[in-house]
C-alpha cells in the first residue's frame, strides 16, 4: 500500500467509525505527516514497510525534539494507525505497540478569580453590535463552561430559553444539556435580537442557524474567537492571562469553590471520567491555600 491509500483510509475509520471531530481528526492526520515527513527525510521506507527497529528510531527523534505532552500524542496517534492495520490483517505486528510513553507533566488548569471575571465583563462596550456579540460569547463560555470547539457549533435550535436550558454537541459525538442562567438568556436574546439579523445581511451563503455569526455574517469558527477574546484584551489593556479555555477552567473552579459536587461539575463539563474533573478539586485548594497565607495574620510573623 502507498502512504496516501494508508493515510486516506486511516482517515476514512476516524471520520466514519471513531465518529471523531473535524479538529481531532485533522491532529491525528498531522500527526501521522509528521511520521511519513520523517521517513522520508531519514530515507527508511515507506508507512507500509516500518520496522520495529525505525519505530524506535523515531519515537527517540520524538524525545529529542518534543515536549512530553507532544510525544504522547504523536505516539499514540501512529500506535493507532498501525492497530488499524493490523485489525484489518494488513500488518501482523504494530510497530509501536511497545514504544514507551514519556510520562506528562499535569500543569494546573488557568483561571481567573471570579472579580476579575466580574471586572473584565464590566469593561465590554456592550452599546455597540460587537460588543453585544462578543458579550453573549463570553458570557456562554463562562456561564456554561463550554469548550470553544463546542462554542461555535451551537444552533439557534439547540437553545431553550423557556426550560434554561442548551443542548451541547460534545468531543465524540456526546451530547449533553446545560442549564442556562438569567443573565446568559439576556444577552444571547439581545445578540439575536438586535446584531445577528444585521450580520446575516451581509452574507451571501445560506444560514445554517448557527448561534454565533461572524461580522460578514458567516459562521465563527475557534480561531475567530481566539482573535474575538485577544482583541477585547487589547482593547481593555488588561494583562489578564485569559483564553477561550480559561473561561471554562474559571466556570468549573468557581462552581466548586461555591461548594457544588464534583460529580455535578464533571457533568456539567462533559468529562467521561471523573478524575479528569479533580484537578479542579487542586486548584480549589491551591487558592485556598495562597487566601491563607495571605490573610492568616500568624502567617506573616517571620
Amino acid at each position: 500500500m502507498t502512504n496516501q491509500e494508508i493515510i486516506e483510509m486511516y482517515r476514512t475509520y476516524l471520520q466514519d467509525e471513531r465518529n471523531y471531530s473535524s479538529h481531532t481528526v485533522t491532529a491525528y492526520m498531522d500527526d501521522v505527516r509528521s511520521l511519513e515527513h520523517f521517513l522520508a527525510e531519514e530515507d527508511l521506507g515507506s508507512l507500509y514497510l516500518l520496522t520495529d527497529r525505525i519505530a524506535r528510531f523515531y519515537v527517540s527523534y520524538l524525545h529529542n525534539n518534543y515536549d512530553p505532552k507532544s510525544i504522547r500524542r504523536k505516539i499514540s496517534s501512529v500506535k493507532s494507525l498501525y492497530r488499524l492495520l493490523q485489525n484489518e490483517k494488513l500488518i501482523k505486528v504494530n510497530p509501536f505497540q511497545n514504544a514507551v510513553l514519556p510520562k506528562e507533566k499535569k500543569s494546573l488548569p488557568k483561571f481567573v478569580y471570579e472579580n476579575e471575571m466580574t471586572e473584565f465583563f464590566n469593561r465590554i462596550d456592550t452599546f455597540k453590535p460587537l460588543g453585544i456579540r462578543d458579550a453573549a460569547i463570553f458570557e456562554v463560555l463562562y456561564g456554561s463552561g463550554l469548550r470553544v470547539g463546542e462554542l461555535v457549533e451551537i444552533h439557534i435550535k439547540d437553545i431553550d430559553f423557556y426550560n434554561k436550558t442548551m443542548l451541547v454537541h460534545g468531543k465524540g459525538g456526546k451530547d449533553r444539556y446545560v442549564p442556562l442562567h438569567d443573565l446568559e438568556i439576556e444577552r444571547m436574546k439581545q445578540y439575536l435580537e438586535t446584531v445577528r439579523p444585521v450580520f446575516r445581511s451581509r452574507a451571501n451563503s445560506p444560514d445554517e442557524g448557527k448561534l454565533f455569526l461572524n461580522f460578514k455574517g458567516g459562521s465563527l469558527t475557534d480561531r475567530g474567537v481566539r482573535k474575538i477574546l485577544d482583541a477585547e484584551l487589547t482593547k481593555q489593556a488588561s494583562t489578564l492571562k485569559l483564553s477561550p479555555h480559561a473561561f471554562r477552567h474559571s466556570f468549573a473552579t468557581h462552581l466548586l469553590d461555591h461548594g457544588v459536587d464534583l460529580r455535578l461539575v464533571q457533568e456539567l463539563l462533559g468529562h467521561a471520567s471523573l478524575s479528569t474533573t479533580q484537578i479542579y478539586t487542586k486548584v480549589s485548594r491551591e487558592k485556598l491555600k495562597e487566601i491563607y497565607m495571605e490573610t492568616h495574620p500568624r502567617a506573616k510573623l517571620k
